[in-house]
């Protein structure tokens, strides 16, 4: 198991759950306060981190960019968004200083070599790389040079350039962790996906996770089902609010919902029940299980037919439900009143 497995393992053992991102990325608006705001609100939602977005106009991007949706009614191009959306790296330093107080890991995808050297003066533990940048191998060389652990988007990624990305970071012993993902926003529920889960588990036996645009609290929760050690998706105030990933993510009380929902699953998961083993339950089962009863007043001599028969709480008054095609044809001793307890000191054969 590589650096990066283990690490989340030790966050898995902590929790007793997977390794809960809530992703802010551009949902802030290029606001400050609003970037504090959300820290300050997903401090008390149970998350383990929170991930931004470190977006460098100059650096990733030109007036030649188009918009991935044309939702801006401010910005003429997309180089005018990322301009519009970036931060110094004093405010960086701000923002990353305030997770830290709250205990909340700051993650943070860089798009550009200079990016790097930012996240890297601020200080980050592990890098998240969204899915446009899996076969940006010189962001991913920058990266490996940091030897710092990495955690791969596979949104648009097919399993032949995950192949060749997983291979470069081999050759040069970065330690990785892979999510599924789908890019479309909203996802709708034919194109979640679960079971690549399963299938990059598989093939590159190394901790894999789920990053999530459905806006649907129920994907998370399968996918901790489905054996995801990390998830990830995208938060906003209301999605009713502008911005690009507004109607594919999740709400501040959806996200504590979603924490709530996948601690309990994952803690049934590592709690296996053994079906053999009833001992916990016999209080129970003398209490809701059942003694054979005749349901109406038989006299002596009387054989009993099915349709004599009744069942009873509790169990241990009379000849167990179980066992009630043993009775039938049998000879009763005594006359039995309606709803009697039928026990084996009644029949003369048993």
């Amino acid at each position: 198991m590589n650096l990066s497995n283990i690490e989340i393992s030790e966050m898995e053992q902590q929790n007793n759950s997977a390794f809960v991102i809530a992703e802010i990325g551009q949902a802030h608006e290029g606001s400050l306060g609003m970037v504090h705001s959300y820290i300050d609100a997903l401090s008390t939602s149970g998350v383990d981190a929170i991930k931004f977005q470190m977006h460098i106009a100059e650096a990733e991007s030109s007036l030649n960019e188009p918009f991935r949706i044309k939702f801006s009614y401010e910005d003429a191009t997309r180089f005018d968004y990322w301009k519009r959306m970036s931060f110094t790296l004093e405010q960086w330093k701000e923002i990353k200083n305030h997770c830290d107080i709250v205990g909340l890991e700051f993650i943070c995808s860089p798009f550009s070599n200079l990016a790097v050297d930012w996240l890297e003066e601020i200080g980050v533990q592990r890098y998240k790389i969204g899915s446009g940048e899996i076969t940006n191998f010189l962001l991913l060389e920058k990266i490996a040079q940091t030897k710092k652990p990495v955690i791969l988007s596979s949104g648009m990624s097919s399993f032949a350039e995950l192949d060749m990305t997983v291979e470069f970071l081999k050759n040069r012993n970065v330690s990785f962790s892979i999510l599924q993902c789908t890019t479309a926003y909203p996802t709708q529920p034919e194109q979640y996906g679960l079971n690549v889960i399963t299938e990059l588990q598989n093939r590159y036996q190394v901790t894999v996770g789920y990053s999530d645009h459905s806006a649907k609290i129920a994907t998370a929760i399968a996918a901790t089902a489905l054996g995801a050690a990390i998830l990830e998706f995208h938060v906003v105030f209301d999605r009713r609010q502008f911005g690009p990933d507004s109607n594919s993510s999740l709400t501040i009380d959806e996200t504590r919902q979603l924490v709530e929902s996948v601690r309990s699953i994952s803690k049934a998961i590592q709690h296996p029940i053994d079906k053999n083993d009833i001992s916990a339950f016999e209080n129970l089962k003398n209490i809701f299980e059942k003694s054979l009863a005749v349901n109406k007043k038989l006299p002596a001599g009387h054989i009993l037919t099915f349709d004599d028969l009744e069942a009873k709480k509790p169990k241990g008054y009379g000849i167990p439900a179980v066992d009630f095609e043993k009775v039938i044809g049998k000879k009763i001793k005594l006359e039995k009143e309606q709803w009697d307890f039928l026990n084996v000191a009644d029949l003369y054969e048993y």
